[in-house]
């Protein structure tokens, strides 16, 4: 009796430090949505031009310079850059639903050193990563103010597994809803402030029964339209677009993490960022080139750093001649 009443005080003393490390441990993850913060800029409460098809090429960087915990406190320096680029489209057409444009989004895209969240190593290869479906995009446009309202998903393509160093997806399904809208406050519409709110519902990720938190995600910016004109000055041969813009995001619900026979609930993630973004749209070959820089503050449980988001599109005119 003596030795088996040892040896499982040795096991208890073995077991209960890993227990109270992986409590510890956990209890200050927090776990990423699908969210792209940094996509939406200038203007994000409008919709594309109706009869439209958008083909486009971005490529989003994420570089983390620290990770901070719940007290907003840098608990160390990562040497962390995420990487994801691909091919989209966007099409708004000419059809009214409730007065509104509808309109579609696709993006299909790989990434590289996915973030999965604040505990896991994120280095990965270059791999085809989660598919973005937007099937409703609804546009509205008034004389002071456009509005817009969308569903999109993001679908698990991407590789997961739990504790896997090479995921490129978040092995998660996740419905988005967005609405948001652009001010314009003169009657060319060259001066205007915009606001994008995305709630994200998450579900279980692949074969575990880990959950992360709803999120909530603000986007805009302030901005002015620029209109360059040709020698003859009677026409515009380019439209730029350029000023402040802004992002922040919060973690509306706690994550699930099942650890043993419980399951945690860290304490929430937000984070604010703020920055700079210029468009070019050449008319006479409706090219456009765009490239935003945000710098990230006040982050809690979650990496801050600095965001750079660079499109490459052409736009094709649908409209019947």
């Amino acid at each position: 009796m003596k030795a088996k009443n040892s040896n499982s005080k040795k096991t208890l003393q073995l077991v209960l430090p890993l227990l109270f490390a992986l409590i510890s441990f956990y209890s200050n993850a927090q776990l990423k949505g699908g969210h792209i913060l940094g996509a939406m800029g200038l203007q994000s409460g409008s919709q594309a031009p109706e009869n439209t098809l958008s083909v486009y090429v971005p490529a989003y960087i994420y570089t983390a310079n620290c990770l901070r915990n719940g007290d907003g406190d840098n608990m160390g320096n990562p040497d962390l850059t995420m990487f994801i680029t691909g091919v989209g489209a966007n099409y708004v057409s000419d059809f009214k639903i409730l007065g509104a444009n509808y309109g579609a989004t696709i993006l299909l895209a790989g990434a590289s050193n996915t973030i999965q969240g604040s505990y896991v190593d994120s280095k990965s290869s270059f791999a085809f990563t989660d598919m973005y479906v937007q099937p409703v995009q609804l546009g509205w446009h008034n004389k002071k103010a456009d509005f817009v309202f969308s569903y999109q998903m993001y679908i698990p393509t991407g590789k997961y597994e739990l504790g896997g160093s090479d995921n490129s997806g978040l092995g998660m399904f996740m419905n988005e809803f967005s609405a948001g809208t652009t001010l314009f406050f003169n009657e060319k519409k060259t001066f205007h402030f915009s606001a994008l709110a995305a709630y994200e519902i998450n579900g279980k990720k692949k074969d575990t029964d880990i959950k992360t938190g709803d999120i909530l995600s603000i986007e805009g910016g302030l901005g002015k339209t620029f209109y360059c004109m040709n020698a003859e000055k009677t026409a515009p041969k380019a439209i730029v677009n350029a000023g402040l813009i802004y992002y922040f995001q919060y973690k509306v619900s706690d994550d699930k993490i099942p650890v043993g026979s419980l399951i945690l609930e860290p304490d929430k993630d937000h984070i604010g960022a703020l920055g700079a973004e210029v468009n070019y749209l050449h008319i006479g070959c409706m090219t456009q080139a765009g490239f935003r820089w945000v710098s990230e503050f006040g982050a809690v449980n979650r990496f801050q750093g600095n965001t750079f988001f660079i499109t490459l599109a052409h736009v094709f005119s649908l409209k019947k001649k």
